[in-house]
């Protein structure tokens, strides 16, 4: 006996109800991932720049997979995460000798503040004066008293300081464990992803490599560009004998994740106080090596490892990293560049599109 075919009514409701069950799904994935997208995230970006090491190790080790992703793996905790904790527990170090003094009186704001005051024209000291910004006992009163509070307030939050670490070391494990299925895996999952993929092959093709190619020049190139502003930042702070320099560095490391902007923020203020107190040659030579040395890395190492990449305007790629940042904090300067490059990438597919049955109506 034949049983009966369903109708095409049937099979498009079929379909629509698999296609509903398959987007409700989805969404419940990506809320169960979600506390932790920042690991999946970086354990993704790690997976995809180490690979090309992963691939050499593979040929070395004669196919042995889970050996290579180990290696790999080694070598990432090597050269990334341990100079990075290095760097962590210097920092905490600093911050908490950067708070002791300022509490104490050694480090004065007001008397900076005062000195370079001092030798503004008066027409700048008459607009601070029109602010309101010239008590300087007032001022140094509150910046002393806001830092006291914040260090009040964290020694308060103790509690939840350890259990802000627990997250981090949570998410770190979290993401070493991804990264290493990823590593070992990468080849079958990126298959399985291709094929699940609803699009014609050649978009398909277009979109993946898109996000491919985004994820390894954002990560690596403004990786490379902070750390290189940072580091260079933090020795000049050094030999000029700024406090906290490791601090200092740190901070202009982040900021130069914003695009022709960044680390100027940090050091055109201390050059600008150290001509006002008539250290004229230490601001001169700050001014200049900020300028040829700390710009020219952002200007000529940034379009190169990023922007070419990603073939996205420079003036693009600021707005989307910004725009990450303010959204979504630290790994906004991924995410954002990645949203942006495959905004563009999906509707210059649908132009292609377009053009092409426009060319065939034709």
């Amino acid at each position: 006996m034949n049983r009966r075919s369903p109708s095409a009514p049937a099979r498009a409701l079929d379909r629509k109800v698999f296609l509903i069950i398959v987007a409700l799904l989805t969404i419940a994935f990506c809320w169960v991932v979600l506390p932790f997208y920042g690991a999946v995230l970086w354990g993704s970006a790690l997976a995809l720049l180490f690979e090309p090491l992963y691939v050499y190790f593979l040929r070395r080790m004669r196919g042995r997979r889970n050996l290579a992703a180990l290696a790999t793996l080694a070598i990432i905790l090597v050269v990334v995460i341990l100079p990075l904790t290095l760097v962590g527990i210097s920092l905490v170090k600093e911050l908490a000798g950067l708070y002791q003094r300022v509490k104490t009186g050694q480090v004065n704001f007001g008397s900076y503040f005062a000195q370079i005051v001092a030798a503004m024209p008066t027409w700048a000291s008459g607009a601070l004066e029109r602010l309101g910004l010239d008590d300087l006992s007032l001022l140094q009163a509150k910046v002393t008293a806001a830092i006291t509070t914040r260090g009040q307030a964290l020694a308060g939050r103790a509690v939840d300081i350890g259990g802000n670490v627990l997250d981090l070391m949570i998410e770190f494990a979290i993401a070493m464990y991804l990264l290493f299925f990823l590593l070992r895996d990468g080849v079958e999952l990126t298959r399985g992803i291709r094929a699940a993929i609803p699009l014609a092959p050649a978009a398909k093709e277009r979109i993946l490599e898109r996000f491919t190619t985004v994820i390894r020049a954002t990560v690596k190139g403004n990786v490379l560009v902070a750390a290189a502003q940072g580091a260079l930042g933090g020795l000049a702070f050094w030999f000029l004998g700024v406090h906290a320099p490791m601090l200092w560095a740190v901070v202009m490391a982040f900021l130069s994740l914003l695009p022709a902007i960044g680390a100027a923020l940090i050091w055109a203020p201390v050059a600008l106080y150290l001509l006002a107190v008539g250290q004229v040659w230490q601001g001169v030579g700050l001014i200049a090596f900020g300028v040829f040395v700390i710009g020219l890395i952002d200007n000529v190492l940034r379009p190169i490892l990023v922007g070419k990449d990603t073939q996205l305007p420079d003036y693009v790629v600021l707005i989307s990293t910004v725009g990450g940042l303010a959204l979504i904090g630290i790994n906004g300067f991924v995410v954002g560049p990645l949203i942006v490059a495959m905004f563009v990438a999906v509707w210059q597919l649908l132009a292609a599109d377009r053009a092409a049955a426009s060319a065939g109506i034709a």
